[in-house]
C-alpha cells in the first residue's frame, strides 16, 4: 500500500542555517547513532512555528548563537537510505547577532565549530547527509532569494 491508496505519507520538514562570519561558516558537531558528524544547524518545524522562527530557534538551541536571517537559499529533498525517511530542508542564510556561551546546547549536541569551507568540504565524509554540502555550495556560489518568498499564514 502507498499514499496514493490511502496511507499517509509525510516528509520530515526541517530547517537549516548557513551562518558565515570572517569567512568561516558555523557547524555542529554532533553525535549520531554513535558517530560524530557534521551539519549546518538544524532541526525540525514545529507545530504552530513558521520555518523563520524555526531557523532561529533550532540554531540558537544548537550553538548558543542568535542570528537574523538575510535569505532564503532554497528548499532541498533527500531520501535517506539507511532508513527511506524523506527529507525537506528549507535552508537560509543569517548573520550572528549575539553568542550565549554558557548556554547549554541540545542533546545529542557536542559542540559549534566555525570552520572555513575548505575544511568543511575535506570533511565530506562526516557530513550528516548530503545536504550539508549542497547548502554550503549554493551559499558559497551566491544563491539567495528573498525571505518574502516564504509565508506564513496564521
Amino acid at each position: 500500500m502507498n499514499y496514493r491508496s490511502g496511507r499517509l505519507w509525510q516528509p520530515d520538514v526541517t530547517v537549516a542555517t548557513v551562518v558565515a562570519r570572517d569567512g568561516r561558516l558555523l557547524m555542529v558537531e554532533e553525535s549520531v547513532g554513535g558517530e560524530k558528524v557534521l551539519n549546518q544547524p538544524a532541526g525540525h518545524l514545529e507545530p504552530d512555528e513558521s520555518l523563520l522562527e524555526a531557523a532561529c530557534r533550532e540554531t540558537l538551541e544548537e550553538t548558543g548563537w542568535e542570528v537574523a536571517l538575510s535569505a532564503f537559499i532554497g528548499a532541498y529533498q533527500w531520501t535517506s537510505p539507511r532508513d527511506g525517511r524523506h527529507f525537506l530542508r528549507m535552508a537560509f542564510a543569517a548573520d550572528p547577532v549575539h553568542h550565549h556561551e554558557q548556554r547549554p546546547l541540545d542533546e545529542g549536541i557536542l559542540r559549534a565549530v566555525w570552520m572555513t569551507p575548505a575544511e568543511l568540504a575535506a570533511d565530506s565524509a562526516r557530513h550528516r547527509s548530503p545536504l550539508v554540502w549542497r547548502v554550503a555550495e549554493d551559499y558559497l556560489s551566491g544563491r539567495r532569494l528573498p525571505l518574502q518568498a516564504l509565508a506564513h499564514l496564521a
